[in-house]
């Protein structure tokens, strides 16, 4: 009687859960430090991304081996709504620090300068005013997530999968700096509130098998 073969365990993923929506997202608002709440709709989304991560857990036959959130409250009650209210902090996953674009939107900050401003391109210091708190620059925000993928790659390396809940810059940058690229590319990554995505490997390489799932796909 022959027997059939076990089928083999799933590649190890590092798996991006964004916050959910604030007042601020609604507006456009640059949300760095800034320690805003979710709305009620997003905490109905933080639910319906655990539902989706707990149908993948199922799909997949296991858990996340480890999970971490940034510290900023909107990515801490995300993970709680998510399903993982004891979710370790690491303060290397709160949002960019924007300094004296924290509270703006793209478009004030454009009228200011006199013309298109991009957080990418031109950073967030272009708009300091005299004795103003500078922000972050891009390099920082990419120092500080090469950290969190330095923690979490002995895990993907033992096969586990890894969780991570921040938000929309940071881990726009962090897909950025795990494919190997200028973390300004990371302009070109929309990540919408509650979406998921899901990073792994092919072929040698580090990849994006999944990006801006929607929380209720």
């Amino acid at each position: 009687m022959s027997q059939q073969a076990a089928a083999p365990a799933p590649d190890p993923q590092l798996v991006l859960l964004r916050h959910g929506e604030t007042a601020w997202s609604i507006t456009g608002q640059h949300t760095g430090r800034s320690d805003i709440p979710l709305t009620a709709a997003g905490e109905q989304q933080a639910v319906a991304a655990g539902a989706y991560l707990e149908r993948r857990r199922e799909r997949r036959g296991r858990g996340f081996a480890v999970v971490r959130t940034s510290p900023l409250q909107r990515a801490r009650r995300t993970a709680d709504l998510a399903g993982f209210p004891d979710a370790p902090v690491d303060d290397d996953l709160a949002e960019w620090d924007y300094g004296p674009v924290d509270g703006r939107t793209a478009a004030d900050v454009s009228d200011e300068l006199g013309r298109e401003w991009q957080i990418f391109r031109d950073g967030v210091n272009v708009a300091l005013p005299p004795g103003g708190r500078p922000g972050e620059s891009l390099d920082d925000v990419a120092a500080r997530v090469s950290r969190v993928l330095e923690r979490v790659e002995p895990t993907l390396h033992d096969g586990g999968d890894v969780l991570v809940v921040a938000h929309g810059h940071v881990l726009r940058v962090l897909t950025a700096v795990w494919l190997g690229v200028d973390p300004a590319l990371a302009a070109r990554f929309e990540l919408g509130t509650a979406a998921v995505s899901l990073l792994g490997h092919g072929h040698g390489l580090r990849t994006i098998e999944g990006w801006n799932l929607p929380p209720a796909g």
